[in-house]
């Protein structure tokens, strides 16, 4: 449908409304939650060999041997031994050792592109395989139920975890016993973090129980270090700065299907939608434009919209925005609080966004 836009101060526009984030509300089925376990649109392609490593960082070439000879290890049968047995009831052993590998390292190293290549490097069909992020993991267990979720992933040859940070004792506890029972069944792990797995929660929790779950969790991985710079800022321009609104408004509408909306109520409408669907959230988005960036005035709004940088960032959508630069988001006492890492790696990746839709803009 399209319309002549008048935007104050500038010529009629003729082109197509904008969608609004903010009149979208998803449903997304619990089959849905489990098709979508793989690798995201933005890692489709990437491989091993298209690793490319910082030759200053030999833990990154080392990463990338480590990896390689955990996928080729996959092969075969169920780690399990026969499916017979387990039609038959009997409960196989527990594998020897870590039947899982932990990648640790700042952001920008590549970590998830080497998960990726994982993922496609193991010799098994997709449905046997799945991969999603810590959010997403705890997602499927809130709509399948905690058995539903053990029967459904407890027959894969590997399960894949982005983003690994345990931000509250409850999901230490899932997530603990969930990757208990399916390192149990024979499934092998492999995740990302900014934290080496007995240091998950330093810092933000206490609680003798809690620490204790982490250290549990700890067991089932090898910690594999990767070092090195954000290479979101390897010898890239600086992010651009905020545009006008107008500037924003008019790339908009100049933009096939991309969305306008506030990033106040944005904010607000993110509060009343469940993150798990904040993916479907920006289904057929192919832009997403902002006016009047703000700072983001608490941690529970901060960590939703960190949500939905990382579904951006996945689905490779570029964000056009006025106001605030993004590197001014959050407050000095965010950014040195428990949560920084998310907060860091949310403007890391809003940043690249940002520069990706510099040529929305008409120059």
């Amino acid at each position: 449908m399209s319309s002549s836009t008048a935007v104050p101060g500038q010529s009629p526009i003729a082109e197509t409304a904008p969608q609004s984030l903010c009149a979208l509300e998803p449903r997304v089925p619990a089959d849905r939650l489990v098709a979508e376990m793989v690798p995201p649109p933005r890692f489709d392609s990437v491989r091993f060999d298209t690793y490319v490593p910082d030759p200053n960082q030999p833990s990154q070439t080392e990463a990338v041997r480590v990896l390689s000879s955990f996928a080729a290890g996959l092969g075969g049968a169920h780690a399990t031994g026969s499916a017979k047995r387990r039609w038959f009831g009997k409960k196989p052993a527990a594998p020897a050792g870590p039947r899982g590998v932990y990648l640790d390292g700042g952001y920008g190293v590549g970590k998830t592109h080497l998960l990726a290549s994982l993922w496609h490097a193991t010799p098994a069909a997709p449905s046997l395989k799945a991969f999603g992020t810590f959010v997403e993991l705890t997602n499927l267990v809130g709509a399948l139920g905690f058995q539903q979720t053990v029967q459904t992933l407890g027959g894969h040859r590997l399960l894949c975890i982005d983003e690994f940070e345990l931000d509250d004792p409850g999901d230490t506890v899932l997530v603990s016993s969930l990757l208990s029972r399916l390192v149990e069944a024979g499934v092998a792990l492999a995740a990302t973090s900014n934290t080496l797995p007995g240091k998950l929660g330093e810092g933000r929790f206490a609680a003798v129980d809690f620490l204790r779950e982490i250290q549990g969790l700890s067991s089932h991985f090898r910690p594999l270090r990767i070092d090195g710079e954000d290479y979101r800022h390897r010898g890239l321009p600086e992010a651009p700065p905020p545009y006008s609104d107008d500037q924003v408004t008019r790339a908009a509408y100049a933009t096939a299907g991309a969305s306008l909306d506030d990033f106040p109520a944005l904010l607000d409408h993110l509060a009343r939608v469940h993150p798990s669907r904040y993916g479907a959230l920006t289904d057929g988005i192919t832009a997403v434009c902002l006016t009047d960036v703000q700072p983001v005035p608490d941690q529970s709004t901060a960590l939703r919209l960190v949500v939905l940088a990382d579904r951006l960032y996945d689905r490779e959508i570029p964000v056009l925005a006025s106001g605030l630069p993004f590197d001014r988001l959050f407050s000095d006492e965010m950014l040195n609080g428990g949560y920084r890492k998310k907060y860091f790696r949310a403007i890391s990746r809003l940043t690249a966004l940002a520069r990706d839709a510099k040529g929305l803009v008409a120059q």
